[in-house]
C-alpha cells in the first residue's frame, strides 16, 4: 500500500511543478524546464548510497521516515509557487479541467504526441532497468555495474541542461530537437547490445544517457508548441496518464524478451524501435517543417483558455 499514496503524490506534485515553470519562463521554456529536471538525476545519485545506509542503520521503517521527511520539504517549496493571472482572470475564478480535458481528448496533434511518448516510455526505460544485469550478463562485477549506471545517470541530468540550453537557440524549432533526440537516443539503444566488455559498455551507456537526458526537458517542453500554453497544465497530466502504459510494460516485455532469448540483446533492440516509432510520429505533428518557429498555437493547436497568462501563438522561445 505504501507505494499508491507515494505514487500519487508525486504526480500531484511533478505535474504543476513543470506547468508553472513552463508558464514562469515563456521564453526560454525549454532551458527552464531542463534545470528543473535535472533535479532528478542529482537526487537519484545522492539518495542511491543514501538509501543503503538508512536501511543498515535505522531499518526499512527509520528509512521510510527519513525519506518521507525530506520529501516534506516539497510542501514549503510548493508554497513559494505562486499563479500568474492575466488581465482578465482573478486569482479565485473558477477551474476549467473539464472543458480543457474535453477538448484534448480530441485534439488530433495532442493525440498524436501523447501516442509518441507512449512508444517512447516503452523503450526508454530498458537501459536504466535492466543495465546493470547487462553489465553482469558481458562480466561486469557489482562495482563496474554500478558505475555504469552511476555514470549513465550523471551524465544523464548534465543532457537535460544542454538540450534545453540548445533548444533555447533561434534557428531551430523545438520540435525538431525533440525529434533529433528521440531518434538519437533510439539509435543509442541499438547499440547498447555491442558493449561486449565493461570499457564499451560504460562509453555506450554515456552516450544512452546524454541522449535520454536531453529528451526529458524537450518533452514537457514541446507539449507548449503542441496545444498552447493556456492548456499547458492539463495536457502534461494527461500526457503523463497516457504514457505511463509504455513506461510500465516497456521493461517487463525486455525482461520477457529477455527470458526468451537469453540475453538482453533483443530487449535493447525492441527498446530502440519503440523509441524510433514514437520519434517518427513527432514528424507527424503541425508545423514541424516550417522554417520559424514559436511559442505554441501552431497551426492544429487549441485556442487559448479565456484569461490565460500568454496567447500561445506569439512570443517565439
Amino acid at each position: 500500500t505504501v507505494p499508491l499514496p507515494a505514487g500519487l503524490g508525486w504526480a500531484l506534485v511533478f505535474t504543476p511543478s513543470l506547468g508553472a515553470v513552463a508558464r514562469y519562463f515563456p521564453a526560454r521554456r525549454a532551458l527552464a524546464t531542463g534545470v528543473v529536471v535535472s533535479g532528478a538525476s542529482v537526487s537519484g545519485l545522492a539518495l542511491g548510497p543514501l538509501v543503503p545506509l538508512l536501511l543498515d542503520t535505522y531499518g526499512w521503517r527509520g528509512a521510510l521516515l527519513l525519506l518521507a521527511a525530506i520529501s516534506f520539504n516539497l510542501v514549503a517549496a510548493g508554497a513559494l509557487l505562486r499563479p500568474l493571472p492575466g488581465h482578465h482572470e482573478s486569482p479565485g475564478s473558477p477551474p476549467r479541467a473539464g472543458p480543457d480535458l474535453v477538448g484534448l481528448l480530441r485534439h488530433g496533434p495532442f493525440l498524436r504526441y501523447a501516442l509518441a511518448f507512449v512508444l517512447v516510455d516503452a523503450g526508454y526505460y530498458v537501459p536504466f532497468v535492466h543495465g546493470a544485469a547487462r553489465a553482469h550478463e558481458v562480466g561486469c562485477d557489482q562495482h563496474r555495474a554500478g558505475l555504469v549506471m552511476a555514470a549513465m545517470a550523471a551524465i544523464d541530468g548534465g543532457g537535460r541542461v544542454a538540450a534545453g540550453w540548445l533548444a533555447a537557440r533561434p534557428a531551430s524549432r523545438l520540435l525538431r530537437h525533440l525529434f533529433a533526440w528521440a531518434a538519437l537516443t533510439g539509435l543509442a539503444s541499438l547499440l547498447l547490445p555491442l558493449g561486449t566488455s565493461f570499457g564499451g559498455l560504460l562509453v555506450l551507456a554515456l552516450v544512452y544517457g546524454l541522449c535520454a537526458g536531453a529528451l526529458v526537458p524537450l518533452q514537457f517542453a514541446g507539449v507548449a508548441e503542441v496545444v498552447g500554453a493556456g492548456r499547458l497544465v492539463h495536457a502534461i497530466g494527461l500526457m503523463q496518464m497516457f504514457e505511463s502504459f509504455g513506461s510500465l510494460l516497456g521493461p517487463p516485455f525486455a525482461g520477457w524478451l529477455r527470458d526468451v532469448t537469453g540475453d538482453f540483446i533483443v530487449s535493447f533492440l525492441a527498446a530502440g524501435a519503440f523509441l524510433l516509432a514514437g520519434s517518427l510520429l513527432i514528424l507527424t505533428l503541425p508545423g514541424f517543417f516550417r522554417a520559424s518557429r514559436g511559442a505554441g498555437g501552431k497551426e492544429g493547436s487549441l485556442a487559448p483558455a479565456p484569461g490565460s497568462p500568454e496567447t500561445p501563438a506569439t512570443a517565439p522561445e
